[in-house]
């Protein structure tokens, strides 16, 4: 199975946000070759994982070098990525420095399409949540300005809406 077929699988079993994932569905149909991946001008499927902290109420955000704005881990899809999850887990640990994460079971907690600068127009993203382990260590990656920790009612203050409405909807699906 390749990374499109595994995109395609997680895309029909996600329940929410029924417009922007047949959305996502039609991109990929019309781009069977290329709509995982950077090349695609017309936009291209990412993958992102929100690096949650649930014993101390706590998330994890990086300050994205090229976009100024603190956002949760994530990118492009690599060729050896099986699947979706696999991009959004190796995203997360690159980024945050964090080891031993692990993704939130139940599959993706949010789609977001969003505009981005560049040849290519938007990205398609699906993202993830990433519980982090206790006692969790975060190092700084190449490709962030700064890495922090935020209280789930401080991301407001940072971030843009599409990351609040992750950690909202992460927190949901969080076990009680």
């Amino acid at each position: 199975m390749t990374l499109r077929d595994d995109a395609v699988l997680v895309l029909k079993a996600y329940e929410h946000q029924e417009d922007l994932r047949q959305y996502y569905l039609d991109h990929l149909s019309a781009h069977p070759e290329d709509g995982m991946w950077k090349a695609c001008t017309d936009g291209h499927v990412t993958a992102s994982a929100l690096v949650v902290d649930p014993s101390r109420g706590r998330v994890l955000l990086t300050l994205h070098k090229k976009l100024g704005m603190w956002l949760q881990m994530g990118g492009h899809c690599e060729p050896g990525d099986a699947t979706l999850a696999e991009a959004a887990l190796r995203e997360a640990t690159e980024e945050s420095g964090v080891r031993g994460l692990t993704l939130l079971p139940g599959g993706p907690v949010r789609l977001d399409r969003h505009p981005i600068p560049g040849p290519c127009t938007q990205h398609l993203d699906v993202q993830y949540a990433a519980l982090a382990p206790s006692g969790a260590v975060a190092a700084i990656s190449d490709e962030s300005l700064d890495l922090r920790w935020f209280a789930y009612d401080e991301v407001g203050g940072v971030a843009d809406e599409s990351v609040v409405r992750l950690v909202e909807a992460t927190r949901e699906r969080l076990p009680v």
